[in-house]
């Protein structure tokens, strides 16, 4: 039988703000769309788009480590996810746009955790 140990040296509560940080995304994504700005294509939108995913990739990459790409996978399906979940909501639109926006947020996220991660001795 394979034990875990009780106490791992990796903290638990990066991982689990970072399960609280998608369920806000996806919380603020499905929000009506009264409470947004107009429905033109702007570039701030995009922006928040790829920012929200830069920063949940390279989080998720840095919580668990050698998992990158089931990491940027996952974000993937779930920004697809959101796009449906907004067509079918009738009250937001999905926006292939917003999943190309949060695909290059990732691309940013995923180079920032090559550039910056911590280097072993």
């Amino acid at each position: 039988m394979n034990y875990r140990p009780l106490f791992t040296s990796r903290p638990v509560w990066p991982a689990r703000l970072w399960w609280l940080a998608l369920l806000l995304v996806l919380v603020l994504a499905l929000l009506p769309g009264r409470y947004l700005q107009s429905p033109v294509f702007n570039w701030w939108d995009k922006a928040q788009h790829a920012a929200a995913f830069a920063v949940l990739a390279w989080w998720g990459m840095r919580c668990w480590p050698g998992r990158g790409v089931w990491v940027l996978a996952g974000l993937v399906f779930f920004g697809t996810g959101i796009e449906g979940l907004q067509h079918a909501s009738g009250w937001r639109h999905g926006d292939w746009a917003d999943v190309m926006a949060d695909v290059c947020g990732l691309f940013v996220g995923y180079t920032c955790h090559r550039v910056f991660r911590p280097r072993k001795a």
